[in-house]
């Protein structure tokens, strides 16, 4: 069954996760007080909904405990961001992840039971989606609305392959720019080396290739 995330506040931040979350093919929901975000939303994810968050009959609703994960992208009202990520929690929403403005904002999130906590002046939007999607991807960077690096872990059956073999660039269009090796990096490797158990790909090419290599 398709993963559901509900992002909730539709600031640039929020705005950017719920639609490269809907690129990839998720069902997204975004609920914002502000008609104008919703109405601007609208036509690139599956659904969105005007309404206050931080009231329980708006949560209940949309069903909002049936979705996977709920990001709290809530701009600058902090105390409207800890009431809603308390609300979350106490209608059975397994997995909350909360923007902070700061640290001490992080650290009270973190009490009143968000799951996860991040800066958006540190995780960009579209890296947080990908983390969020992507178990075996340890940090993405966009270089331009086309192109990605990504650093992701070696699959269990690219161990004890070389490069040659796996033929990244051939099955998916993208070029294995370095490998990262236990406290060591081997950059620029060649066609002969070959992938061991624990060793992260450090790999660019465009998004769409990018996402096979993630999903195979």
């Amino acid at each position: 069954m398709k993963r559901q995330f509900a992002v909730i506040g539709l600031g640039r931040f929020g705005a950017s996760l719920a639609r490269t979350l809907f690129s990839m093919g998720y069902d997204v929901l975004a609920i914002d007080v502000d008609p104008e975000r919703v109405q601007e939303l609208a036509k690139d994810i599956t659904h969105t909904v005007e309404g206050d968050a931080g009231e329980e009959e708006t949560l209940r609703a949309v069903g909002i405990r049936n979705f996977d994960t709920v990001i709290v992208a809530i701009g600058q009202d902090i105390q409207s961001s800890i009431l809603t990520t308390v609300l979350l929690k106490e209608l059975g929403v397994a997995n909350v992840i909360a923007k902070a403005q700061n640290e001490l904002h992080a650290k009270v999130l973190y009490k009143v039971g968000a799951d996860k906590v991040v800066f958006p002046e540190r995780d960009m939007g579209v890296r947080v989606a990908r983390n969020l999607v992507s178990t075996n991807v340890v940090d993405f960077i966009q270089l331009s609305p086309d192109y990605s690096i990504v650093e992701i872990e070696a699959e269990g059956n690219w161990e004890g392959k070389s490069l040659r073999e796996l033929a990244f660039r051939a099955r998916f269009g993208v070029n294995v720019l370095a490998i990262k090796r236990e406290e060591r990096l081997l950059a620029s490797p060649g066609a002969d080396d070959t992938v061991r158990k624990g060793d992260v790909l450090v790999v660019m090419g465009r998004n769409d290739s990018i996402n096979r290599l993630e999903h195979i």
